[in-house]
């Protein structure tokens, strides 16, 4: 980088090529995010429920 000035320049250009999203696009994804993450939640709430159970019984069983 030899030319901070062309650089800096380079960088307004950049900015002006960016595309945001809309609002419906944005509100899709976070919506989108909360959904699987109550999903997960729930996936590892259950498969948590079942391993405590089986450990359980492995560990009250009197040898």
């Amino acid at each position: 980088m030899k030319n901070p000035l062309k650089f800096i320049q380079e960088v307004k250009q950049e900015t002006f090529r960016i595309t945001w999203p809309t609002k419906k696009e944005t509100m899709m994804g976070a919506v989108m995010v909360f959904a699987l993450s109550t999903i997960a939640a729930i996936f590892f709430l259950i498969l948590d429920q079942i391993l405590r159970f089986f450990l359980n019984i492995i560990l009250t069983i009197n040898f």
